[in-house]
């Protein structure tokens, strides 16, 4: 007998069920957002904050972004590269990211980034290197006993979504029937 589909889901308690399997699945899944790093901390991007000192305690990371949070009336963030960044240069940027004042800036590689504010706002110190680094491995598994446990554990790891996704389609069915 064939099972037709109401609407988008199945209709009754069995088509909320699957959605619900399916999130808590998906939330199983791994995967690698980057995080969004506030550059300046709590200060943010404006005059009188050792930028110097504010990078060397952070970990950013490959997929991060960088938050600059500051008044872009008086104040903008331009990418440069080494040269112009020791020399407080903004002539030939790189970037310029001033969009509104919270703006936002992905770091896709691993290497130094320089930004600085124009204006002679750099002379005050509203400049900071951010070394980007690649993302760490993840932490080494505990090694399998034999090579039998190894197989079992991976026909555990690749079926039980699988399994599981079934099961919950067959209650489901069976549930709205």
């Amino acid at each position: 007998m064939l099972m037709q589909m109401q609407g988008p889901v199945m209709g009754g308690r069995g088509g909320w069920t699957v959605v619900i399997v399916m999130m808590m699945m998906m939330m199983m899944m791994t995967c690698t957002v980057g995080s969004l790093v506030k550059v300046g901390g709590a200060n943010g991007w404006n005059q009188n904050v050792n930028y110097t000192q504010w990078s060397a305690h952070q970990h950013v990371y490959v997929g991060d972004w960088l938050y600059f949070v500051f008044d872009k009336r008086y104040y903008n963030v331009l990418e440069v590269n080494k040269t112009s960044y020791e020399k407080c240069n903004d002539k030939g940027f790189i970037t310029n990211i001033t969009r509104g004042g919270r703006d936002v800036y992905e770091v896709k590689e691993a290497r130094p980034y320089y930004f600085l504010s124009s204006g002679g706002y750099c002379y005050h110190g509203m400049r900071v290197c951010v070394m980007v680094q690649q993302l760490p491995p993840p932490p080494a598994s505990a090694p399998a006993q034999n090579a039998a446990s190894y197989h079992i554990l991976m026909a555990v790891n690749v079926f039980s979504p699988i399994f599981l996704l079934s099961m919950a389609l067959v209650w489901a069915t069976s549930c709205s029937l």
